[in-house]
């Protein structure tokens, strides 16, 4: 049951207007963060065993789809471009990594904030919202997930001298 009632083209506003602000909002937050709070090796950002480069090239197929992302980066100063790779150096790549960690909690808060809008929606628009926040967010953590594996291996191989 919904805690605010408004009339259709209100709740439709406010609805377009929360989530401009719940993106842009938390994206500006997250790049104000240090990047040493997003830990690869965490609890929530370490690679799991079962994750493999072919769980997401092969199940997911996100070569095909990957590149057509936006890369929000340059909206905000100091944001990490993270659509190519400018560097194979040992530095430039564990920041890579640390802002794919960045990246992804990012994205998860975002989603997170769709449970807001049970508040003034009906439900089974509530439930919507959770829907678009996972479907917009979701490609987004995968692609941080897939690309922070691709450059650990990277990492590895420049630790091996190759």
């Amino acid at each position: 049951m919904r805690l605010i009632i408004l009339p259709l083209g209100w709740t439709v506003l406010v609805d377009v207007v929360a989530w401009l602000a719940i993106h842009l909002g938390v994206s500006w937050l997250f790049t104000q963060f240090s990047d040493k709070i997003f830990n690869p090796e965490g609890p929530v950002f370490r690679i799991r065993s079962w994750e493999k480069i072919s769980f997401y090239e092969k199940g997911c197929r996100i070569k095909l789809w990957k590149g057509r992302l936006p890369d929000a980066a340059a909206w905000f100063a100091g944001g990490f471009p993270k659509r190519s790779l400018h560097s194979k150096n040992t530095s430039y790549l564990e920041r890579f990594v640390r802002e794919t960690c960045r990246g992804e909690a990012t994205h998860w808060t975002t989603a997170s904030f769709s449970l807001l809008f049970f508040l003034w929606n009906p439900l089974w628009v509530g439930f919507m919202m959770v829907g678009y926040g996972v479907a917009f967010n979701l490609p987004c953590i995968l692609t941080q997930r897939y690309n922070r594996i691709r450059l650990t291996l990277l990492l590895k191989k420049n630790d091996r001298g190759g």
